[in-house]
């Protein structure tokens, strides 16, 4: 089966993307043809800085192979570097209905908080996010539950495709965690665990020990003090038991019952540990590879080649099956 996904370069990964996304990853690129890639256009849509963009993505591309992505089993590209990418998208912008990305939850958002900056690319995002998945034709796309919606969207266009022009493209179906596809702030369990937020709500792929340590133990909880899951009336707990599980592969039940009479407090601190040793791996192979700038640029040359080969492939198709070849 094959399998896209991709993150964007600019800012930090935090243990919700690497929950909700990237660890699938790994699990899925031994029995799974997966095409994963550093979306640097999509990249282009909010405020950043020029120079420090492809900074910016030799880190993440260092993120994922420290984080366990091989690229011998995945294609590891960037996204500028395979055209067909804006190629189709700006094709399936004239199948797509505008009311569908109007009424997109991230396209609300990003406008509200980006007010100065509302362009049409914050619009019409999810259209190349759609050629992203269709360009390869995917059966499925890893994801958190915020891009649920544009999976979604995905399979409305290659419906109306298909329709138009004949049987193309596949309808990918979101393959989420039955536990953190959604992990909450630290600060606010209410909110969605994001890197735009201060440093202290979430927790950074990299962070050094007594940093996760620290941010742990200030995170918020809940009145009372039982751990267990409830994440309406003890949201707090809830985050932090799902984190636990997740990394432990312990039941939520089993984790319940372990510190049961035990408190907030003691629950925190062994959570720290399981936290800190879980990521330390991930540290030691970051400084590896930041002293291989060759090896790097030589899985993005190749990745390129790789994506580009199926890219051209479905170009083709599509250029035939629209009349402009």
């Amino acid at each position: 089966m094959r399998i896209v996904s991709g993150i964007q370069p600019t800012g930090q990964i935090h243990l919700g993307n690497y929950l909700g996304a990237i660890k699938q990853w790994i699990d899925l690129q031994n029995e799974n043809e997966c095409v994963f890639f550093i979306a640097d256009l999509h990249a282009l849509t909010t405020p950043y800085e020029t120079k420090l963009l492809q900074k910016s993505i030799t880190e993440k591309v260092i993120a994922y192979l420290a984080a366990g992505l091989n690229p011998d089993k995945a294609i590891i590209f960037k996204q500028s570097d395979v055209k067909e990418h804006t190629e189709l998208a700006w094709l399936l912008n004239t199948i797509c209905p505008i009311g569908e990305l109007e009424r997109m939850t991230q396209y609300k958002d990003k406008s509200k908080k980006y007010k100065d900056n509302i362009n049409a690319g914050l619009l019409t995002y999810p259209v190349l996010m759609s050629a992203d998945i269709m360009l390869y034709k995917a059966m499925a796309v890893p994801t958190g539950k915020d891009q649920e919606q544009h999976v979604e969207l995905t399979r409305t266009i290659a419906r109306k495709f298909n329709q138009r022009f004949g049987e193309t493209f596949p309808e990918p179906k979101s393959m989420m965690p039955e536990y953190g596809a959604k992990l909450m702030s630290l600060t606010d369990p209410k909110k969605k665990m994001s890197k735009s937020d201060e440093p202290k709500s979430c927790i950074f792929l990299f962070d050094e020990p007594e940093v996760i340590t620290k941010k742990i133990m200030s995170a918020e909880t809940d009145s009372g003090k039982d751990v267990l899951y409830n994440i309406t009336k003890k949201p707090g707990i809830s985050n932090l038991l799902v984190i636990y599980s997740l990394l432990t592969k312990k039941s939520i039940k089993e984790i319940e019952i372990e510190f049961k009479d035990k408190g907030y407090g003691e629950f925190k601190k062994s959570l720290a540990n399981v936290v800190v040793n879980y990521l330390e791996p991930f540290r030691i192979k970051k400084k590896e590879f930041e002293t291989r700038d060759s090896y790097v640029k030589e899985i993005l040359e190749k990745g390129q080649a790789r994506a580009r080969v199926i890219a051209e492939a479905t170009m083709k198709e599509v250029r035939e099956k629209m009349g402009i070849i």
